[in-house]
């Protein structure tokens, strides 16, 4: 007398590893062909088959024979293969977040880069004291810190970093105007 699918999935569900490699090795091909007519790629059903085989051992835990074997399989096969389409969604939607957000870093971070290397050029056009005294103050610095430094009061420090204000933007309105 033939063994059932039935009688190989309870035997299965109970922990008998051949009953599961009999009833894997009958249906494995059947599993294989939804899972292909499911994702349209070869490679996505032999990676959605894999999973359905590794899931089935617990998955058969709750096997009660109330359907047939088959049918409960392509079940199986079926929730997997939305699982697996709502993984992949979720994951593009993050990727694509991500995306932007990496896109949106670059371009501020490149828009910086652009800011400082421009801000150096300017400043090799200011005097020797304008461009000492921007500096140290840029290297966040107090004024007064930068008085002791250069040996000149605050109010010189103050007097330097507003003619380096005004001749950068002076150099900046005539790069913009050619």
């Amino acid at each position: 007398m033939s063994v059932t699918d039935q009688d190989l999935a309870l035997a299965a569900a109970g922990g008998d590893a051949d009953a599961f490699e009999a009833l894997l090795s009958r249906h494995y091909d059947r599993l294989f062909a939804l899972a292909f007519r499911l994702t349209g790629s070869r490679a996505e059903a032999e990676d959605l088959t894999q999973d359905i085989c590794a899931a089935l051992p617990a998955k058969l835990a709750s096997y009660r024979g109330q359907a047939q074997v088959t049918t409960w399989l392509y079940r199986v096969a079926v929730n997997a293969a939305t699982d697996r389409r709502r993984r992949a969604a979720a994951h593009a939607r993050a990727a694509e977040g991500w995306g932007d957000w990496e896109v949106n870093r670059r371009k501020a971070a490149a828009e910086e880069s652009a800011q400082v290397a421009w801000l150096y050029r300017a400043m090799a056009q200011l005097s020797d004291s304008l461009r000492d005294t921007l500096a140290l103050v840029l290297d966040d610095l107090t004024h007064s810190q930068v008085a002791e430094i250069l040996g000149v009061s605050e109010g010189t420090v103050s007097w330097r970093i507003s003619e380096a204000k005004k001749a950068l933007a002076r150099i900046r309105n005539e790069e913009e105007s050619t």
